[in-house]
C-alpha cells in the first residue's frame, strides 16, 4: 500500500492545482469579458479551426465538456451574437458553429486574460 501513496499523492496535487488555475481563470474571463470558461474554451477551439468554423460533432470532441455542456455554451455564445450555427453544405444533418467577428474580437482580449492566469499560476 505505501508504494501506491506517492501516486495518490501526486494525483490529489494535480488535481488541487487544476482546481486553482480553472477556478482563477474561470473568475477572471467572467469579471473581464463576460465568458465562463467553458464559453471561452468554445471560442479558442473554434478560432484555433480551419476558417473559425467547426462541427458541432468534431467541437464536442475536441473539449472536455460533455455534450449537454457543450451545447449550452454554443447556445449562449450563440445568443450574444459570438457564433452563428449554419448547416453543412454536403451533409444536412451536420451544423457548423462559426465565430462571428465579435466572438473573433473577444476571444482575442479574453486569450490576454487567460494567458495572464496561466502565467502567474503555471510559469
Amino acid at each position: 500500500m505505501k508504494t501506491e501513496e506517492p501516486l495518490i499523492e501526486s494525483w490529489r496535487e494535480l488535481l488541487s492545482q487544476y482546481s486553482r488555475v480553472a477556478h482563477e481563470l474561470d473568475r477572471a474571463l467572467q469579471d473581464r469579458h463576460g465568458l465562463t470558461m467553458s464559453d471561452y474554451e468554445v471560442l479558442d477551439r473554434l478560432i484555433a479551426a480551419e476558417g473559425c468554423k467547426s462541427r458541432i460533432h468534431d467541437l464536442v470532441g475536441d473539449l472536455h465538456l460533455s455534450q449537454s455542456a457543450s451545447s449550452r455554451a454554443v447556445a449562449r455564445l450563440e445568443k450574444c451574437g459570438l457564433v452563428a450555427r449554419a448547416m453543412c453544405d454536403t451533409d444536412r444533418r451536420g451544423v457548423f458553429v462559426t465565430a462571428t467577428d465579435d466572438g473573433r474580437a473577444l476571444h482575442a482580449q479574453a486569450r490576454r486574460t487567460q494567458l495572464a492566469v496561466l502565467k502567474e499560476h503555471l510559469a
